[in-house]
């Protein structure tokens, strides 16, 4: 028997049981429907290994990952080319960890990922409300023809959940601003506090001058620490899932990108 030790592959400071865990963990290395710059599948991998450069203690938030108490429960294994199978996998399983008791965080993967997540989470928590980090409305009804489309992501999810905030966007069809004002699903937070919400953030609402290794890079975003700014906002807010997605880290080959995205992580896990 080998005596090691060997590399983690799990992201660091997780907890190895997912028995006694508050918080699962799951890789959605999907991007089959991605609109622009696709290779947003590779993201949950490369993510976990920038990981292990960060410290596991965010000053922000005057915690160790330790004290989240998450389990990596790896990435899921998600049929190429097809798009409603892979979608039905990820659905299933967020519903697996809503039925054991526990909260789910996952990391993408393209937007399309949040929509089965979502669901999950709102047949768990009926009245769940959704914010949504992102440079993009995702509101379009169909793109190219496809009404499965990581752009649509917030259309369907809005036909089942009633009450969505968005924070960021700066691009988006007129129609698409028609329907944000239609339905009110501006930026205000603060009577969500006694509500149950998911977070989901599309990594291009940060700038590209921070974030380049994004499908869809959109001028005009915020740094970094405007974003964790909001999430402080929310360390009071009853979290019951979160996701991270559209890391591209192809697109940045300095590997910048991949480490800003792992960081966005940790202080989203912090606030939890």
């Amino acid at each position: 028997m080998l005596t090691g030790p060997f590399l983690d592959r799990n992201w660091m400071g997780q907890n190895a049981d997912f028995a006694s865990a508050d918080i699962v963990m799951l890789g959605l290395p999907f991007d089959g429907t991605v609109s622009n710059r696709a290779g947003a599948r590779f993201a949950p991998e490369q993510i976990r290994l920038a990981s292990w450069g960060l410290e596991d203690y965010s000053p922000r938030f005057n915690k160790h990952l330790q004290d989240v108490n998450f389990h990596d429960a790896g990435d899921l294994e998600l049929p190429l080319g097809n798009t409603y199978r892979s979608l039905d996998i990820i659905e299933e399983n967020v519903r697996q960890i809503y039925q054991a008791g526990k909260r789910f965080f996952g990391v993408g993967g393209e937007h399309l990922v949040t929509l089965p997540a979502v669901k999950a989470a709102a047949a768990a928590f009926p009245d769940l409300a959704v914010v949504h980090f992102d440079a993009h409305t995702d509101l379009r009804e169909q793109y190219l023809g496809e009404e499965m489309s990581h752009s649509a992501v917030i259309r369907h999810i809005s036909k089942f959940v009633k009450d969505i905030r968005q924070i960021g966007i700066r691009s988006g069809t007129k129609e698409e601003f028609d329907f944000i004002k239609t339905r009110g699903m501006d930026a205000s937070i603060n009577d969500l506090k006694d509500t149950k919400i998911f977070v989901t953030v599309d990594l291009d609402v940060l700038d590209p001058s921070v974030m380049p290794g994004t499908g869809t890079p959109e001028a005009g975003g915020m740094d970094f620490n405007t974003l964790i700014d909001w999430f402080e906002k929310l360390k009071d807010f009853d979290i019951i899932g979160a996701d991270v997605v559209e890391l591209s880290p192809d697109y940045d080959p300095s590997g910048v990108s991949t480490a800003v995205a792992a960081k966005v992580i940790r202080e989203l896990l912090m606030v939890c």
